[in-house]
């Protein structure tokens, strides 16, 4: 099996929490595929507290068991193709039984497929509207989900919603699942990083608008802040070099320069990453050194070191010593778009755009190198960052 899609998804030494959940999760899926009701789990948790590790695990012991009939669905097209390639190294898994959520349910309300059990890995991306552009022409693709399964498996992180076509919430989650059997399981230890809960609630507080503090020096956690953007990035690069997996990610709002669509800041311009149909996804391959990740070639994946370009959609408000967030210069309207059930306030998409950045900054397990496209934002950083040393 490719060692780095083992190291993240498949690691052997769970931790007694883990097993614990694994062991509650089993006996609730073995309840409901016994009764007659469409019965709902629910797994919870923020980023990089292990929720992949523990759907592997349940994924490994139900698909490969051809007593039950199964699937795994991701709406994610990097995440679709690990998940592809892991099924090649796990005898008795189906590359056909792993498939995105509008063509499962697709087919399976065309050939009245019924499933035991359906593993939603990030299903905070399920479509919560129809999406008739994605061939999607229901209404909610939880609800299909669960019509067609005994028990529908998700994993859901609610700080990783980003566009309102894929608008979750508790509520409406609840609501979802209305009066069908229902269960959650929470997660809430930091697998991912080797930060400390004081550098990870250092992460949170500034993509929440928090004053900026020093970042805590509590763990082998690599922090660095760059006052340019080339020199962040040959540190990246000479991580690259040294342990590999090691990138350059941004957020949104880079203005076009003649014609180019890049990411250009100082002596720093590099192409976003770009959608390939080759097998291997993004992080993996080497030439994605060469180019700028987004939420939507990372979500889901591990890095060792990460280069976090905040874009110009993120400000500095020197009143409130505080990261400000900029909607009106966050260049992917599909953020923006509108929706006829449910009306968004100006600081629900403010959070929307907070959770991009809150995801990217976590996708580093040994360190983080920052830096921002807005000048005051970036001296106040560069100016906490060498007081601390």
């Amino acid at each position: 099996m490719n060692k780095i899609l083992r190291d993240q998804f498949m690691i052997d030494q769970l931790s007694d929490n883990q097993k614990e959940t694994i062991t509650n999760i089993n006996s609730y899926i073995n309840k409901s595929i016994k009764g007659n009701q469409h019965a709902v789990a629910v797994i919870q948790g923020a980023a990089g507290t292990g929720k992949s590790v523990v759907l592997m695990n349940l994924v490994t012991k139900y698909m490969t068991d051809k007593r039950y009939k199964t699937a795994l669905v991701v709406n994610h097209p990097e995440l679709f193709k690990a998940y592809q390639d892991l099924a090649h190294d796990i005898p008795g898994m189906k590359e056909k039984d792993i498939l995105r959520p509008t063509a499962l349910i697709n087919r399976a309300q065309k050939n009245n497929w019924k499933y035991d059990v359906i593993f939603v890995d990030e299903a905070h991306l399920l479509y919560s509207k129809p999406e008739p552009y994605a061939h999607y022409r229901g209404e909610n693709q939880l609800t299909d989900l669960m019509n067609l399964a005994k028990i529908v498996v998700v994993v859901y992180d609610f700080a990783q919603v980003f566009q309102s076509k894929m608008y979750w919430s508790q509520d409406l989650l609840r609501q979802t699942v209305g009066s069908r059997p229902y269960r959650q399981f929470d997660m809430d230890f930091q697998y991912r990083m080797v930060a400390s809960s004081d550098q990870v609630q250092w992460m949170d507080d500034l993509t929440a608008q928090k004053p900026l503090m020093p970042f805590p020096r509590n763990s082998d956690f690599d922090f660095k802040v760059f006052s340019t953007a080339g020199d962040l990035y040959e540190e990246v690069k000479a991580k690259n070099r040294e342990v590999g997996l090691s990138r350059v990610v941004a957020t949104s709002g880079f203005p076009r320069i003649d014609g180019r669509h890049n990411v250009e800041m100082d002596t720093f311009s590099l192409p976003w990453d770009e959608w390939d149909p080759q097998r291997m996804h993004w992080a993996k391959r080497e030439s994605s050194i060469t180019q700028v990740g987004t939420i939507y070639t990372l979500q889901g994946f591990d890095l060792n070191y990460v280069g976090m370009i905040i874009g110009p959609s993120f400000g500095y408000d020197d009143k409130t010593d505080s990261m400000t967030i900029l909607p009106e210069k966050y260049s992917h309207k599909e953020i923006f778009k509108k929706r006829k059930d449910i009306k968004f306030t100006s600081k629900e998409y403010q959070d929307f755009i907070a959770n991009v950045l809150n995801v990217l900054i976590k996708r580093g397990k040994y360190g983080m190198y920052l830096t921002a496209y807005d000048d005051q934002l970036r001296q106040r950083l560069v100016d906490l960052y060498q007081n601390e040393r």
